[in-house]
């Protein structure tokens, strides 16, 4: 990545500050815009900022009511900073919570939409997708999945151990994607087997074309999969029949910003193969395709709501 996280987000709470400082000139406006406008990580960011901005509305207005007496020059510069640093809360927040420390400091990651892939200097393959982090240790024949999902490719015997919040793959001469959730992981085998265990140590052993959820609860049933829902290694997001709703939310992982779309659309289906570098194609496609129509208050705000009928 060209930019880091906190970087990213440091500039946008500077912009909050500014704007809720009430100093702000037309220009600074127009540069918001533009920083905006610039690259879908900014964009991102701020939408982020301004949702958590709402969370500590009250913060402002009760320094506000210092300044009813007039303070004088010298308690006015106070207030002001004070101002600048309620409106630096919701980045706090966001550097703290929304983007945590272990994924700023790994040693891999992506941004919401992109997708790289990293030769290992032992002669494995490691793909990340969209907003993951890894850190990678070879000498400890490790890989740490901080967030998100990767492939793994290990030719060797030389077993490499991915670790998740809530257990670990041993990979050894075979090809795996690891998934993670807020409650669980999901687990993919595409060529060889695998060994996976849950936190309690309790273990099985997955073959090709078999998958297994791991929770803190324990390890699940394996069962088989399409390994076309595994598309996105190679950029593209596959849907057989699937339920719209289904594949917007799946969408949603590779588009910055904001993605609505009115209930009615949830149980239209979707069958087809989609190019994950444009995701405004996407849309653009399933409306052409489906009896929706594609309404962008920005690029980075899109709504989908039913075709009107002409009269």
């Amino acid at each position: 990545m060209s930019r880091t996280a906190p970087d990213v987000a440091r500039a946008a709470a500077q912009w909050l500050a500014l704007l809720e400082s009430g100093g702000a000139t037309e220009r600074d406006h127009t540069g918001l815009q533009q920083w905006r406008d610039s690259h879908p990580q900014h964009e991102q960011a701020w939408q982020k900022a301004q949702m958590l901005r709402q969370r500590f509305a009250d913060l402002p207005s009760s320094l506000a009511l210092a300044s009813l007496d007039r303070p004088p020059p010298g308690r006015r510069a106070v207030l002001k900073r004070a101002l600048g640093v309620a409106a630096l809360v919701p980045a706090v927040w966001l550097l703290g919570r929304q983007l945590p420390l272990d994924v700023w400091r790994a040693d891999l990651h992506t941004a919401t939409g992109q997708r790289t892939r990293v030769p290992l200097a032992d002669g494995s393959q490691l793909q990340l997708n969209t907003a993951s982090a890894v850190d990678v240790d070879l000498g400890r024949r490790r890989i740490g999945l901080l967030e998100g999902e990767l492939a793994l490719t290990v030719p060797g015997a030389a077993a490499l151990n991915v670790h998740t919040r809530f257990g670990q793959v041993v990979v050894s001469q075979a090809e795996v994607c690891v998934r993670q959730f807020a409650n669980g992981c999901l687990v993919s085998v595409l060529t060889g087997s695998v060994r996976v265990s849950d936190a309690r140590g309790q273990a099985i052993a997955l073959g090709a074309g078999q998958q297994v959820r791991l929770q803190l609860a324990g390890l699940g049933a394996p069962t088989p999969f399409d390994t076309f829902q595994l598309g996105w290694r190679d950029g593209v997001l596959t849907a057989k029949n699937q339920p719209l709703g289904d594949f917007l939310r799946e969408l949603e992982r590779y588009r910055p910003g904001v993605l609505r779309w009115d209930p009615s659309l949830e149980t239209l289906r979707v069958t087809g193969s989609y190019r994950l570098e444009d995701t405004d194609r996407i849309l653009q496609l399933l409306a052409s395709t489906l009896a929706l129509e594609v309404h962008s208050r920005t690029r980075y705000w899109v709504t989908l709501a039913p075709r009107k009928k002409l009269a």
